[in-house]
Formats: structure tokens, C-alpha cells, sequence
């Protein structure tokens, strides 16, 4: 047997299912599956904060918060690097994404970079909006993100401010009640749609039956 010159490995794995996952989240959950990401994002950013609490002590600079961010990507498979750096934004540009292409099947992923990226600029400046002006997913050669920290009518992108912190020794991830409340009723439109789903296929494969009964 020949193998395949480009072998399946971990990486390549666990990005085609999280991207496949989440283009079927999306067809049943609809827009609301972006504001799931976006949630996930801002939580996990804050638990991605904590691995750099003893390395950088409090308040951060724009270089600490710039370090922080090309740094967690990089880390996770992505290749992102400095672009701008100035007082109120800074521009980062990426030539891989930590999805690899597989992203490309799931665009609304790019949510995750855009909450993880505001909702720690948020909460360690107070404000952060995020314009995702190039994307890998939407077929652009590279991504590049600007993240400002000040109210702007320059560019459009996502706000975000006044996040909630999670109390010390406190877990990010600890969804509250209404959370849970929504993601159940989301959970259950889903299944719905899915059900009515199958009975449209059933109803059309019926159908179909029924043209080949006639044809004969």
C-alpha cells in the first residue's frame, strides 16, 4: 500500500471535526450559533489570561496585550505576527489560520479570534472593538484584525465592554443559569428542525416512489 504523501495527524483531525461541528451547529442553530462562539471566545480567553498572570504583572501595555495574542494563536497552530501598533489599535495579520483550511467550512469560526481577542482587550483596557478586515475563510490570502481600544467610527467590527470577571480561583467556563436556559431552548429548536427535516425527506422520498410506480 502507498500512503498518502499529506498523512492525517491530530491537528488536521480535531480542526475538520470542530469546523464540520460547528457548519452543523449553524444549520440548526442559525445566526444564534455566532453568539455561541462568541461567548465560548470571550470565556476562553479569560482562561487563556491566566497562563500569563505570573509572566506579566498588572495594568498590561498594548506591547504585553500584543504579545499575549500572537503568542495564544501561534501556540495553537496559527501564524500570526505584529502588524501596527499604536496608541488607540493595533493591526494583527496571519498567514495560517489555527483551523488550517478546514475553516473555510465554517466562517463563523472567525468569531472566535474576534471575542478572544476583544474580550481580553476589554477586560484589561476597558473597551475593545474588533474589525476581522481579511479573512482565510472568506478566501483572502491572509487575515488581518484590528483591535481598537477606544470608541471609533473608522471601521466598523464587534464591541465589546463591561465583561463580567470571573471571581479568583473562579472557573470561566461556569455557565450561568441563563445561559444554560437558552442553550437548552436552542438545543431543542434544533432538534425540531431536524425532526421536521427528516419528515420533508421521508414526504419526498414518497414522492418519488410514487412517480416510479406511474413510470412503470
Amino acid at each position: 500500500m502507498t500512503l498518502p504523501e499529506h498523512r492525517l495527524d491530530s491537528t488536521v483531525f480535531l480542526s475538520k471535526l470542530i469546523t464540520q461541528y460547528a457548519r452543523l451547529h449553524e444549520k440548526t442553530a442559525g445566526p444564534v450559533a455566532k453568539e455561541y462562539i462568541r461567548q465560548l471566545g470571550i470565556r476562553t480567553g479569560e482562561w487563556i489570561e491566566g497562563f500569563y498572570e505570573q509572566d506579566i504583572p498588572e495594568p498590561w501595555s498594548l506591547n504585553d496585550y500584543v504579545d499575549v495574542i500572537i503568542d495564544l494563536k501561534n501556540s495553537i497552530g496559527g501564524h500570526f505576527e505584529v502588524s501596527e501598533v499604536h496608541p488607540d489599535h493595533v493591526v494583527v495579520k496571519a498567514g495560517r489560520c489555527p483551523f488550517g483550511d478546514a475553516v473555510k467550512d465554517a466562517p463563523h469560526l472567525c468569531m472566535m479570534t474576534s471575542s478572544v481577542f476583544g474580550g481580553i482587550g476589554a477586560r484589561k483596557f476597558g473597551y475593545a472593538k474588533v474589525n476581522l478586515r481579511k479573512r482565510i475563510a472568506l478566501e483572502d490570502d491572509g487575515c488581518e484584525v484590528a483591535i481598537y481600544f477606544e470608541p471609533t467610527d473608522k471601521e466598523e467590527g464587534e464591541v465589546y465592554k463591561d465583561l463580567p470577571i470571573t471571581p479568583k480561583q473562579g472557573n470561566p467556563f461556569s455557565w450561568e443559569e441563563d445561559a444554560i436556559v437558552m442553550l437548552n431552548e436552542e438545543l431543542h429548536r434544533s432538534d425540531k428542525m431536524i425532526e421536521q427535516l427528516l419528515g420533508e425527506l421521508e414526504s419526498l422520498r414518497n414522492e418519488v416512489d410514487q412517480l416510479k410506480e406511474k413510470n412503470r
